[in-house]
């Protein structure tokens, strides 16, 4: 029951409040609006309206003909699947009476909850997806393992340099110099020259640097008419991108590292070629996950999927099918198992979806087009771009189709 000392100021503060947690978790701004009205609705609140911008919102709400607005800003952002996830089921399961003392104290409990893996633990599992990016991408035994060393060197770089609340931008930068440094550094001392096939290597040791949640979040987001607050998560997510291009590019350009399209090889029934794919594919998507702050099983089921997702993708492409239609019908394949697995699991689709999609990102695409308008090879970068484009595409499409096919909000506009 509400209190009598309970107002409405009160409560949109603290709905106010759920809101900036699940926006700063990483969360799309649609599914953020659709869990307020689930707590507008048990604590008594009308009319509810929200405005999301990058860092500030705005609502205003009725009660017992009172009428208020409040705006508030929004920290910097963040990932974290495992309270995406909690916040939701708290909205989910609100009943008719809910307080704002009583919804405080459980965003308390939320917010004081500590992350789920040690920094060690974290940067191990970097290191491993990023290993396995590179071993999927065409890199040798020697671009693999200096993968996996400097992808997992440099995430932990990373969380310390976060530990002390610095620019995300110029953290960004300075690991993507550090962790590319570092992988030229191994080729150096290791090998015998820098050989096309440690390019794979130097990409896929700085994925861990490419915002996934906040680029899927804002697609999916369009989609759902929230403009402005796609608008402004696609912004962060470019200079994101771009910052960690300006480090990667320097790094190049000072040790004279090109990438050189991938030879097209014939396709062929390889039992354990597929297999090594196939573990690569699953260390890759639980390395995200676990960057991600998820829980053990949904690191499993996202390692998982992103091993069905991945194989179907990469065997389709062997078979002659091109990338961008290959990479639609693996996410489309991912987004629908998702969606099927978030009901028996109760968590939300994206913790599922992004982590097990992001191994399928046209990483050396993107590196060439950097790398050849840096040398002002203006039309193949062009290529390059559009390639990489078509893709990127193909990976948000995909799971906006599967929620067309399960989720009939998407179908209908209201």
């Amino acid at each position: 029951m509400r209190q009598p000392g309970d107002t409405l100021a009160e409560a949109l503060q603290q709905l106010l409040r759920f809101a900036d947690l699940m926006l700063r978790a990483g969360d799309e701004a649609f599914r953020v609006r659709e869990a307020m009205g689930l707590l507008a609705k048990a604590m008594g609140l009308e009319r509810l309206q929200v405005q999301f911008a990058l860092n500030s919102m705005a609502a205003g709400a009725q009660r017992d003909g009172a009428e208020i607005s409040l705006v508030r800003e929004i920290a910097p952002l963040g990932i974290n699947a495992w309270r995406i996830g909690a916040l939701d089921r708290l909205a989910r399961s609100s009943s008719p009476g809910l307080t704002p003392a009583l919804l405080a104290t459980e965003l308390d409990a939320i917010e004081a909850e500590p992350a789920r893996h040690s920094l060690i633990a974290v940067a191990l599992a970097i290191g491993l997806a990023s290993g396995a990016f590179s071993y999927l991408n065409g890199g040798d035994t020697l671009g693999t393992a200096a993968a996996a060393l400097a992808g997992g060197l440099g995430q932990a770089l990373r969380s310390l340099l976060f530990r002390r609340h610095l620019n995300q931008f110029v953290v960004t930068a300075i690991c993507a110099v550090f962790t590319a440094g570092i992988y030229c550094l191994l080729i150096a001392v290791l090998g015998r020259g820098f050989a096309p096939s440690h390019a794979a290597g130097f990409i896929f040791s700085v994925l861990f640097l490419v915002p996934g949640f906040p680029l899927v979040a804002s697609l999916l987001d369009l989609m759902q008419h929230q403009t402005v607050a796609a608008i402004a998560r696609l912004a962060y997510a470019f200079m994101v991108l771009l910052a960690a291009a300006i480090g990667l590019s320097a790094v190049a350009a000072i040790a004279g590292v090109t990438v050189e399209p991938a030879m097209a090889t014939p396709p062929v029934i390889d039992v354990e070629r597929w297999a090594l794919r196939a573990l690569a594919s699953f260390l890759g998507g639980c390395g995200f996950a676990i960057l991600y702050n998820s829980s053990t099983r949904v690191i499993l089921l996202v390692g998982v999927l992103s091993l069905l997702g991945n194989e179907l993708r990469l065997g389709l492409h062997d078979l002659g099918l091109a990338l961008p239609p290959a990479t639609f019908l693996g996410a489309l394949l991912v987004g629908l198992l998702a969606s099927a697995a978030r009901a028996a699991m109760h968590e939300p689709r994206i913790a599922f979806t992004v982590p097990s999609i992001i191994i399928m990102t046209p990483g050396l695409y993107a590196f060439r087009t950097i790398v050849l308008l840096n040398q002002g090879q203006i039309l193949p970068a062009v290529q390059a771009a559009a390639s990489c484009f078509f893709i990127v595409g193909a990976m948000a499409l995909g799971l906006a189709a599967a929620r067309f096919a399960t989720d009939r909000q998407w179908l209908i506009e209201q």
